[in-house]
């Protein structure tokens, strides 16, 4: 994730002539940007430990447990492009103020929430306003830094990823197990809006402005079509406990195709004429662009519905507590931080090696997971830790390279926009995989269960989900395979 945004701010244009930032202003400004991408980050990660006791106390079943958190996501992916096309044009400054405003709105309708569908409704808004929000920290740093500057900024960035990345589970469970004033898990989103009021009122004074040259109108259609699209396809998936394979899912799921093939359409129309799309068709004739795409839906696909499903089974099945779920996951967290590093170290010397080696080394951590989990009996600490930690290794090795190998083989003409389409490419393979694998476990745990679902049938369903998701993983290491093998391309050159 943290790549794949950072490479997303050269999918902006040229930027017109404005002041450099310096020393104590240059700070001020980091931090408020930081403070806007640590939110996002961490509520794309909190929710995920919070959910069990969401569903709980909101009555939600098992597709609304997965679209409160596949929403936020498919949201972020739509809104980052066109997000990072408005600030060009009307201001980056601006277009972040306006983000992190409606960010701190919709985390207090979120708060503030009666229901599961209202709770999934301000989850996709604010997905939206993430979507404004997160691009134009990019587009602040490039404007607004001065080279050397940039490099620290973009470091500082990094660590404050992998911050949010530790500090979402653990922040999670310490607010739903604290239950601060009687608001349980509805702190989550509550702590939002201290902080980006704060935020905003320093951003006011701190924050340089700068924009576009470019005049190019924005792709409202084509956004408006991939989003649809993308949605009609992950409708009758995560519904599936509830519908059933009925005509209507087979019919939202071709109605689904037919809108992509109509957003392709679109997208190649405009191409012909010059301007430009959300997605530039001809970036699939590129053998290392097309492959990466596949690579990293299957790599991405994996991590959210993990993490989602590995909750439920702590929580709802072992009747473990949030905060000691967040405990549990910590490894993960941990193992990351270790590595990722060493692959952005060595991205330029073995990139590829880096991406086959981490997605062995996670689909490893499944298998050894599978195995700790398999007898059905609650197991304990280390065992679950040990796992996990082995996962957050893979994921260090992989995950900070993935989007440069891509865009290695490239032209670099075509990087900027190939990089903004990857970034959104890995958030929708995250809300599909949270759609496929979720609607999986919760299937497996009904469909094992002769009463009570209880710790046997849950640890059955993980069981389930956590041998697809390796076999995944080997498959992306496969597909990895055909990708240049270093992150600069040279070693295929």
């Amino acid at each position: 994730m943290t790549a794949s945004r950072i490479r997303q701010e050269g999918a902006h244009a040229p930027v017109t002539s404005s002041p450099l930032v310096s020393g104590a202003s240059a700070g001020t400004a980091l931090l408020v940007v930081l403070f806007g991408s640590f939110l996002d980050l961490l509520d794309a990660t909190i929710v995920t430990v919070a959910a069990p006791a969401i569903a709980q106390d909101l009555g939600a079943g098992a597709a609304q447990i997965q679209w409160m958190i596949a929403a936020y996501v498919l949201a972020l992916g739509a809104g980052l492009i066109t997000g990072g096309r408005l600030g060009d044009q009307y201001g980056r400054k601006r277009l972040f103020m306006v983000g992190l405003a409606g960010f701190m709105l919709t985390s207090a309708l979120c708060a503030l929430a009666t229901g599961p569908g209202m709770l999934i409704g301000m989850r996709a808004v604010q997905g939206l306003t993430a979507g404004i929000m997160v691009p134009q920290v990019f587009g602040i740093i490039r404007a607004s830094f001065a080279p050397g500057e940039r490099a620290k900024a973009f470091g500082a960035y990094g660590a404050v990823q992998g911050l949010a990345s530790v500090a979402g589970p653990l922040l999670g469970g310490l607010l739903v197990d604290a239950d601060l004033f009687g608001l349980g898990w509805r702190t989550i989103f509550w702590i939002n809006v201290p902080v980006s009021v704060l935020a905003l009122v320093i951003g006011a004074k701190a924050l340089p402005e700068s924009r576009s040259a470019s005049t190019a109108r924005l792709d409202l259609l084509g956004a408006l079509l991939s989003a649809s699209g993308i949605l009609l396809l992950l409708l009758p998936i995560i519904q599936t406990e509830t519908w059933g394979w009925s005509a209507a899912s087979y019919a939202l799921l071709a109605a689904g195709v037919i809108v992509l093939a109509l957003f392709l359409a679109h997208e190649r129309r405009l191409t012909g004429r010059g301007s430009e799309p959300v997605f530039d068709p001809d970036l699939l004739r590129i053998r290392a662009f097309s492959v990466g795409l596949g690579a990293s839906v299957l790599f991405f696909g994996g991590l959210g519905a993990f993490f989602l499903t590995l909750s439920v089974y702590l929580q709802v099945g072992t009747g473990r507590s949030a905060w000691e779920t967040g405990l549990v996951i910590l490894p993960y967290a941990f193992g990351s931080i270790i590595t990722s590093g060493l692959g952005v170290a060595l991205a330029t010397r073995a990139g590829r090696a880096l991406l086959i080696t981490g997605s062995l080394t996670i689909a490893a951590s499944q298998c050894v997971l599978w195995v700790v989990v398999r007898d059905g009996d609650d197991p304990g600490y280390w065992p679950l830790a040990l796992a996990l930690l082995i996962g957050g290794l893979g994921l260090g090795l992989a995950a900070p390279v993935l989007v440069g190998v891509v865009l290695a083989g490239v032209p670099g003409r075509s990087a900027g926009a190939a990089g903004g389409v990857l970034s959104t490419v890995n958030q929708i393979g995250a809300a599909i995989g949270i759609a496929a694998l979720g609607t999986v476990f919760f299937t497996a745990v009904t469909g094992s269960a002769t009463g009570t679902p209880g710790v046997a049938d849950y640890g059955h369903a993980l069981g389930i989900v956590l041998v697809v998701s390796a076999v995944l993983y080997v498959v992306a290491a496969l597909v990895m395979l055909a990708l240049p093998g270093t992150a600069d391309g040279t070693a295929d050159r």
